[in-house]
Order: structure tokens, then sequence, then C-alpha cells
């Protein structure tokens, strides 16, 4: 009989797994992962969990269209990353 996942190993499984060709998160709605998070742990919230996650440093958020995108630390992108090629793109 296998053991149940922990939130982190379940997060950090569910970002390798679920993630499209090309991209380095997952969106945690369109990805199914917040239902499939509700079913494995019977219920529990599944933003509760990640942000406590995030706070710990075992994985980063990023606000996005609908909902948040979650990463693993090493391949998530740098914040403020766009706004530079923005204001450089507008001569700025």
């Amino acid at each position: 009989m296998s053991t149940k996942m922990n939130h982190e190993e379940f997060v950090k499984k569910a970002i390798a797994s679920l993630r499209k060709e090309g991209y380095k998160g997952i969106h945690t709605v369109y990805s199914g992962f917040n239902e499939a998070f509700k079913k494995y742990f019977e219920g529990e919230n599944p933003v509760e969990a990640t942000n406590k996650l995030a706070s710990e440093g075992k994985i980063v958020i990023r606000p996005v269209k609908g909902g948040v995108m979650l990463y693993l630390p090493e391949e998530a992108p740098a914040p403020g990353q766009n706004a530079d090629a923005t204001l450089k793109k507008m001569g700025l």
C-alpha cells in the first residue's frame, strides 16, 4: 500500500507533470490542479496550501489572468523582467 503524498510532494509533482510543453509552470485553474488537490486531500483548500509553500520558499506563485501560476523556485521567471522589456520597447 502506498503512502499519501504531503502538500509539497503533490504540488511539485503537479508542476512537473501538468505543465504544457514550452512552459515552466502550471495555471492552477486551467491545468485542473485546484480540483485535483481538493479531491486528493479531501476538500482541503489549495490556495492556503500553496501560499504556505510559497512563504516557505518551496514554490513560487505568480498572479495571472484567471488565477495563479505555480513554479518550482529554480524555474520561476524573474520578477519585473517583463516590465523592464516593456519600458525599453516604449523608449523609457
